[in-house]
């Protein structure tokens, strides 16, 4: 016999500067989770400077006010038995720790310094620049990795910045002096764009109480965000000829922006075609025809666009084939309905799955704080979940539909591929 799952509840507060903070109470939990959400990354970047809000990311950690340098944040964490990390997308930053929940003041206290009071040492900067740079190269030394960075130039090209890469290039990050990671700072950590997430076994009052006096940031409006010059034209391939032992192949439909209506058809749709190894492509391509070993699909959500994205590493003779297989699975949602023992099948599956990465206080913290800097709301999740079970078969054909309606876009980096080739297929 099954029972209702306990309410997920949060408070939320805005501050009198604009700076929100939104507390995740779970009484049981041996852990808090504190997370800074600014709304900010790459996309926010001048073309000269590509890089400089990952490199900024890099630079809080490297000292602040009260902790001289990188040791010295990491100890404070670490020796609580906590651990830090952050990380940069094309609209955010996030920067966040773990600790058990008693340490919850040291938790506030070393983000809060962090972000609002680091150091930028000109000599942390020139050092950092090299490691930056060395994260480049790796992310170009490894394929699978390497043709997502070539699908991002494929779908928006080089004059967008949602085509830039959020890394940069080794020549933009070698001229980000401090003066930059100073104009963005002042432009973009402003508190209307900053959203404090803590999930755990706390009190809201007590975590408010707490931010308010730490997160002491420059006041005033934060400019929007570039829009995108036009809906990109998805025709386009980006091909890397290299002697690897498989292609790893790339696809992309443009998708909806992440407040859109259909984002729960989209998200089933999306474990229908590539998810788990139930899923359509994984039977297909994989177990039916042996034709990869890794294949799968995903969702990238942002403000004013989206994307589908399939990923695949196959043999180098095996890329046609692959290729036709895996556009003719998104045709056939396209022009079939789905029968309904396997559209249940995928719900099922997407709504487990949603539930699951729920369970701990770092998912609670992340998923509360992003929707409410990204949405400016948090949907309870078992509205989510109502959402998820009422797509029908007639909704994923028709959103079938609308994402080829966009055409595609293609990227491959392997042995013996033919960049013409590629841009046929697309075209075709």
């Amino acid at each position: 016999m099954s029972k209702d799952a306990p309410a997920i509840s949060w408070k939320v507060t805005a501050l009198t500067n604009g700076l929100r903070v939104v507390t995740t109470p779970v009484a049981t939990a041996q852990s808090v989770s504190v997370n800074i959400f600014i709304g900010a990354g790459s996309r926010c970047e001048p073309r000269e400077r590509q890089g400089l809000a990952h490199f900024l990311e890099h630079m809080l950690f490297k000292g602040s006010q009260r902790r001289a340098n990188a040791l010295l944040i990491a100890s404070a964490i670490e020796g609580a038995g906590g651990t830090l990390n952050a990380y940069t997308g094309k609209e955010l930053t996030c920067y966040w720790n773990l600790l058990p929940y008693e340490k919850l003041d040291l938790a506030i206290d070393v983000l809060a310094d962090m972000a609002c009071h680091p150091l930028l040492d000109e000599g942390e900067i020139e050092r950092e620049k090299s490691v930056v740079q060395q994260e480049i190269f790796r992310t170009h030394d490894q394929p699978a990795a390497w043709v997502m960075e070539l699908l991002t130039q494929a779908i928006f090209g080089g004059d967008e910045p949602m085509g830039w890469s959020i890394a940069g290039s080794p020549e933009t990050v070698a001229a980000i002096g401090r003066e930059d990671f100073l104009s963005y700072l002042a432009t973009w950590y402003r508190p209307a764009n900053i959203v404090v997430s803590v999930a755990g076994n706390v009190e809201h009052e007590a975590v408010v109480e707490q931010v308010a006096p730490l997160l002491d940031v420059i006041e005033g409006p934060t400019p929007p965000l570039p829009p995108l010059d036009g809906p990109p034209p998805l025709r386009r391939v980006a091909v890397e000829e290299r002697p690897t032992a498989q292609a790893h192949l790339a696809l992309a439909l443009m998708a909806f922006p992440r407040n859109d209506p259909d984002r729960y058809t989209l998200t089933v749709l999306n474990s229908l075609l590539g998810r788990g190894m139930s899923s359509r492509l994984f039977r297909e391509v994989r177990e039916r025809r042996g034709l990869a070993y890794s294949i799968g699909s995903s969702i990238s959500r942002y403000s004013d666009t989206g994307l589908l994205t399939i990923t695949a590493g196959v043999g180098s003779d095996n890329v046609k084939e692959a290729l036709a297989v895996i556009v003719a699975e998104v045709e056939r949602l396209a022009q079939e309905l789905t029968e309904e023992e396997e559209l249940a099948k995928a719900r099922d599956y997407t709504v487990g799955s949603f539930r699951l990465s729920l369970e701990t206080t770092m998912a609670l913290g992340q998923w509360t704080g992003e929707s409410l800097l990204a949405l400016g709301e948090i949907e309870p999740p078992e509205e989510v979940v109502a959402k998820l079970r009422a797509v029908s078969a007639e909704d994923t054909q028709r959103v079938a539909q609308r994402l080829l309606s966009s055409g595609l876009a293609l990227s491959a980096v392997g042995p013996q591929l033919r960049e013409e080739e590629m841009a046929e297929f697309v075209r075709a």
